[in-house]
């Protein structure tokens, strides 16, 4: 059963062509993972998919849902968490929850029960009637996570979640979305993190200018470009050569009569990326 649906979606901004007939799908239940240098059109797939920006042709459907013709019925079925703050940081913590839950005609006693859920989820609960501004960033992630799933969405939508937090905040979170995902929410994660995607996506999209040049598992990645690396050192460059397996790329390197500034090694998703786009995604 597919989740997010996407077919033949453009996105023209005055004549600059920014998004250019993209079509994907994400299974039910499945994480996956949008990547691609800055200005790919990541950001405008994104508000795209949460009904923020029109496409300027093809058609969206979420949860069975079409984007144009039913946004409410889509926003019902979303959660979205930003790289942005976005709770209010004058109120409570459990105030960001009731407003959500109050703009979601969550009922009441449904509404309390969830956010105490939720808070105990996010290990929050001895923060409640505390300020958000008192928080760390962390805690604030966590707090948007929380407000996401507050009305009990299907699809999550995670714009680089953990962009500026710690290495401990940013394990926790992982197991965040590993359990959510075990409950069966189905997830989009973008992010500049290429271990994150390799730890947490079931499948991997790689945009550039605009266009969908590469959809698969890591496995299928390297499979396809190769398992083996050999990497040069070449004065302030270095040049990647993949090989079909580790041993081929250790009998190269083994052949070299001159090995400096060589190694040879597992190929990983940086190393498909970089060889796909040119880009390293800081």
């Amino acid at each position: 059963m597919v989740a997010v649906a996407l077919e033949n979606v453009s996105k023209v901004y005055g004549k600059v062509p920014v998004v250019n007939h993209l079509s994907f799908a994400i299974e039910t239940g499945e994480v996956f993972g949008l990547l691609g240098p800055n200005g790919a059109g990541k950001s405008t797939t994104i508000r795209m998919l949460i009904s923020l920006t029109e496409p300027t042709e093809g058609k969206i459907a979420i949860a069975g849902y079409d984007v144009a013709r039913s946004p409410v019925q889509v926003k019902q079925n979303i959660g979205v968490v930003l790289q942005q703050t976005s709770v209010d940081g004058d109120l409570t913590v459990w105030e960001n929850l009731e407003f959500h839950g109050r703009m979601h005609h969550i009922p009441n006693a449904k509404r309390k029960k969830a956010i105490a859920q939720w808070l105990e989820y996010v290990q929050l609960s001895d923060r409640a009637s505390d300020l958000v501004k008192t928080l760390s960033g962390g805690m604030k992630r966590r707090l948007q996570i929380a407000r996401a799933l507050l009305h009990e969405p299907q699809v999550l939508f995670l714009d680089e979640p953990t962009v500026g937090l710690d290495p401990q905040n940013r394990r926790r979170l992982w197991e965040i979305i590993r359990d959510l995902n075990s409950k069966g929410v189905t997830m989009l994660l973008t992010t500049h993190y290429m271990e994150e995607v390799e730890f947490l996506c079931d499948r991997i999209g790689i945009m550039e200018a605009g266009e969908l040049i590469e959809l698969g598992t890591l496995e299928q990645f390297r499979a396809k470009y190769g398992e083996g690396l050999v990497i040069t050192q070449k004065g302030d460059r270095i040049e990647s050569q993949f090989f079909p397996t580790l041993q081929e790329a250790n009998q190269y390197l083994d052949a070299q009569p001159d090995k400096t500034g060589m190694m040879s090694r597992e190929s990983n998703l940086e190393d498909i990326f970089v060889q796909l786009t040119g880009h390293q995604l800081d």
